[in-house]
């Protein structure tokens, strides 16, 4: 009996070492790894969903965690630079190196926007030289991360690439039919336009149709002035905008004020699962969460 309970727990710890230890930056390329890898992957998103993914504490913890991974899921648009690059270098893992197999960008086969044409300088702000890195905004990004996601881990465990192939359908065909849902309840609501704090909703707004382009941020992360602030509160009466985008991990009391001043909504948004309550790990849920709040404060009579 006790060579059966040795080899039943041999067995246990073969099978958990058998799986693809997954690491992804953040935790919307987290959610699309667990949703295609499924049961075959252990997957850890090192940057909390409530923190700014461009400013995340590079932990000691997250060395040994990259030291110990398979794979390596990063976006690949400059978002993770100010922090990935010194814990890959002393994580020593040839199997996660920029030119292994293991290492992943998320931004393959993604088109980009706002990608600059001119020189750059501290004085534009946190402006990403490839372009605006937040593209999982557009949910149809998310299918073409997913195929990717799918081919790299096909490459990399062919033994179990039927699994993940089959779970690449089911994703798909799921937010195909939740993106059909999406784009409806926000087509009466086109052209219409939202304040945010950073300039994280492009590829929302393409998708959409709901225009966030007015930024309490002067600049991308330089932070906003009394002066500035005026200038949002005057444009936003001018053009009767009715909501504020609010993230997280970025200053809701400036948001506040700005509302008071207007009469806006402040409308719960994240770039990430796990930033809304009740949407940890799933990047289906998180659309679902902003579309709903963001139908509601729209359709609500003005105040």
């Amino acid at each position: 009996m006790k060579t059966l309970l040795s080899l039943l727990a041999l067995l246990t710890v073969v099978t958990a070492q058998a799986k693809l230890n997954v690491v992804a930056t953040t935790a919307d390329l987290g959610a699309l790894a667990r949703a295609i890898g499924g049961d075959k992957i252990a997957i850890t998103s090192m940057a909390r969903p409530t923190e700014d993914s461009h400013f995340v504490d590079a932990r000691p913890s997250f060395i040994r965690l990259l030291n110990q991974a398979d794979v390596l899921i990063e976006g690949g648009a400059e978002l993770e630079a100010g922090w990935l690059a010194p814990l890959l270098n002393n994580a020593r893992n040839p199997r996660i190196q920029s030119d292994a197999i293991g290492h992943i960008l998320a931004l393959q086969g993604i088109r980009l926007l706002e990608v600059p044409t001119g020189p750059l300088d501290r004085s534009q702000g946190d402006v990403h030289a490839r372009g605006n890195p937040h593209f999982l905004m557009d949910p149809a990004n998310a299918r073409i991360v997913a195929a990717h996601i799918a081919d790299s881990f096909c490459k990399i465990d062919a033994a179990s690439c039927e699994t993940y192939r089959a779970n690449l359908k089911q994703f798909t065909d799921a937010l195909d039919a939740r993106l059909l849902a999406w784009e409806k309840a926000l087509a009466p609501f086109r052209g219409q336009h939202a304040v945010s704090y950073h300039n994280s909703w492009p590829y929302f707004s393409d998708r959409f149709g709901i225009q966030v382009d007015v930024f309490l941020e002067p600049k991308p992360g330089i932070p906003p002035t009394p002066a500035h602030l005026a200038n949002v509160i005057k444009q936003m009466k001018e053009q009767k905008i009715r909501v504020i985008f609010v993230e997280p991990s970025l200053n809701r009391r400036t948001a506040e004020t700005v509302a008071r001043a207007t009469g806006a909504t402040l409308v719960d948004v994240s770039l990430f699962p796990g930033g809304i309550k009740g949407t940890e790990g799933d990047y289906l849920k998180l659309f679902d969460a902003i579309t709903d709040a963001l139908a509601r404060a729209l359709s609500a009579p003005a105040k």
